[in-house]
């Protein structure tokens, strides 16, 4: 295959009130024609720098391309003019953006936003670009494309608003497609329909991807070829299955290593550690500093790149003819260590028969979105979570996991039903001493590291809060030596406790949002989506803190998610929501080894997993169509629009909720 796009060399810097911070630091690509080339790497590695240099999108007054060269079809794009960037991008090479959100102009219909792009770059009149418009959205899978180009990006949900952002990328036929984490904002199940289309347009056209992520399961779905990047660097590239079966770099072991498939069980293999800042770049290897096993030479040279095939080169140290032989498990094994989780250490027995710490009966949270519309977020839920266990609660975004998590905390008041925490109610009239109680026995790490800290208080104070509402230390002495003592639990140290949170990496703000929670010394904590906003290096190090925490304090969590594969590390029984109802109910190994509900089914079918052989034999359980609205579900079974085992039954019964096989539970009218 011929090389459609090649990079040689190429430097970016970026210039700040604190100095020149040096993103992209000689990176050298090339992408053949019919090729997907995944790039890999933790946040600020310089992934997306390098794409939106390709496409020329940086912005003007603070960046600059300051070597190298970006050969496309043979012209070099970094001498090219901005009149003659406009002539390439979208016709020759476009770009799907992460957010669908914010890629899209709200005040303009999606018909017109698609239309755009083809009367710019293609000599068409209006009647045939609308033509071209409703073909492009059947393409890209969305029903109804005769009315619906007329409809706005609000109107769509989130799975539709990323497949009009793809058609928009498509419109002109571009030779190239860049696609800069596609896929991360959009739950399992849809992102499972967007890799699936991208594989078939690609067919279809004969497009070359480029795709950014951070999501190895999404590399071994959708890559030929992998790229790794870390501080500004390529460190690895290869085929998909030499990255992920032969991996040479270190900073590969610990990307695989981080990330739990289905089988996982233990401890992760976090990273430790951040990356380095890019104002004063290290000498040498710049993974020495997070890497237990790095060589002398690795703080003082920079490794060149070694061969190891015709398709295969890494830059470590560790291939040099004198290095000590080192495997990936010596890397791994120092880190790796079987954790049992105190639910079934306690007396072992199974989580369901320990004492019931928090109960949910019959629990429904309405909200009133217009005067004759109510939104049934949370519809008639009931489940116990046991002391010491961690219960995980999965499901589509809008199914209501996080209200119900908010209610349960007393965010929201109730609309009907009962919780109950240590057999006393949750909701109702309390007076304030009893609040104070309820508030320092359970607490919420939040999702957003940064949106919960308030951006003008010390860490110090954030973490201290708490303890002087409760009147936790009768001295500032005894303050200060617990809000240090819980920075060091967390993983952070004194020096910290002065600084701010914007001066921290998302990673560290959630450490930061940890310590808080712990401070009151709670019982229960609830935590919402605390890691998808985090890398997967980041993510495996929360997650073993969480775990050594439970174990240390005997916690109990209720852990929310949309990563099913996390999910299951860390939980000892899982509920499954769908549209504000719970579907199935049972311990973490049951449900992933037999699921029984269909949409359970379809929900793991669709995790990816960071393995290729797997990825490309799967068969995936593609759900049709998007979650009903709550405002207005389904009669009977909520499932069935988008169930292919629905009979006439589950559009007239609402399904009862029993016990198929010994503590496994399921509403489904096929048991």
């Amino acid at each position: 295959m011929d090389k459609l796009l090649e990079i040689n060399n190429l430097h970016v810097s970026f210039q700040t009130y604190a100095g020149k911070v040096q993103a992209v630091r000689g990176v050298n690509l090339y992408l053949k024609k019919g090729e997907t080339l995944a790039i890999v790497g933790e946040s600020g590695s310089g992934k997306s720098v390098t794409s939106k240099s390709i496409m020329k999108l940086l912005p003007n007054k603070t960046a600059q391309i300051e070597e190298g060269e970006i050969l496309f079809e043979g012209k070099n794009l970094v001498n090219l003019s901005e009149k003659e960037m406009e002539k390439i991008r979208g016709s020759e090479i476009s770009m799907i953006f992460q957010d669908p959100m914010t890629a899209l102009n709200p005040t303009m219909t999606v018909g017109k936003q698609i239309a755009e792009s083809i009367m710019t770059h293609q000599k068409l009149n209006k009647q045939q670009a609308q033509q071209r418009t409703v073909d492009l959205l059947k393409l890209v899978g969305i029903p109804n494309p005769e009315q619906r180009v007329n409809q706005y990006p609000h109107q769509f949900s989130g799975g539709m608003r990323q497949r009009v952002v793809i058609a928009i990328a498509l419109a002109c036929n571009p030779r190239m497609v860049i696609a800069d984490e596609p896929t991360t904002a959009l739950d399992v199940t849809i992102q499972a329909q967007i890799l699936d289309l991208m594989k078939d347009i690609q067919k279809k056209m004969d497009t070359s991807i480029i795709i950014i992520t951070h999501d190895l399961g999404v590399v071994a779905n959708i890559a030929d070829r992998v790229a790794v990047m870390y501080a500004g660097k390529i460190i690895e590239t290869g085929t998909v299955e030499e990255v992920f079966y032969n991996p040479q770099h270190p900073y590969t072991w610990g990307l695989l290593g981080s990330m739990p498939n289905l089988e996982t069980k233990g401890e992760l293999a976090a990273i430790p550690g951040t990356p380095p800042d890019l104002l004063h770049p290290p000498t040498g290897d710049a993974f020495a500093e997070r890497n237990e096993h790095a060589l002398k030479i690795d703080y003082l040279r920079e490794p060149p790149m070694y061969k190891i095939s015709e398709t295969h080169y890494a830059a470590t140290w560790l291939l040099h003819g004198k290095a000590p032989k080192m495997e990936r498990s010596d890397f791994l094994r120092k880190k790796i260590k079987v954790v049992e989780s105190p639910a079934t250490k306690q007396n072992e027995k199974a989580p369901f028969q320990q004492e019931p710490l928090m109960e949910i009966k019959n629990l429904k949270k309405y909200f009133k979105t217009g005067k004759n519309e109510v939104l049934k977020a949370v519809d008639d839920v009931s489940f116990t979570i046991y002391k010491g266990e961690t219960l995980g609660l999965v499901g589509e975004s809008g199914c209501g996991k996080s209200t119900t998590g908010r209610t349960l905390m007393r965010l929201y008041d109730v609309t009907d039903g009962e919780v109950l925490f240590q057999r006393e109610q949750v909701h109702g009239k309390k007076n304030l001493s009893q609040l104070k109680q309820f508030n320092r026995k359970v607490q919420m790490i939040f999702q957003d590291p940064y949106s919960s800290l308030n951006p003008r208080k010390t860490v110090a104070d954030i973490i201290a809060e708490g303890i002087d509402i409760h009147g936790l230390a009768a001295t500032k002495e005894e303050r200060q030596k617990k809000v240090f003592r819980l920075l060091e639990t967390v993983g952070l140290n004194k020096s910290h406790a002065n600084r701010y949170p914007h001066e921290f990496s998302g990673g560290q703000r959630q450490r930061i949002g940890i310590a808080r929670a712990l401070a009151v010394e709670p019982e229960f904590i609830i935590a919402d989506e605390p890691i998808s906003a985090l890398d997967v290096s980041i993510q495996a190090q929360v997650v073993n803190l969480m775990k050594r925490l439970q174990k240390e304090k005997e916690l109990t969590y209720l852990f929310i998610a949309h990563d099913l594969s996390m999910v299951k590390h860390i939980s000892d029984r899982v509920g499954v929501m769908y549209l504000g109802g719970i579907v199935e109910l049972a311990t973490s190994d049951d449900l992933y080894e037999e699921p029984l509900h269909p949409y359970t089914q379809a929900l793991l079918s669709a995790v990816p997993v960071p393995d290729p052989d797997i990825e490309k034999k799967r068969n995936r359980i593609i759900l049709s169509g998007d979650l009903p609205s709550p405002s207005n579900p389904p009669s009977g079974c909520r499932f069935r629009t988008r169930c292919s085992m629905a009979t006439d039954t589950c559009a007239q019964v609402t399904p009862i909720w029993k016990e198929a096989k010994p503590n496994h539970w399921v509403a489904c009218h096929l048991f």
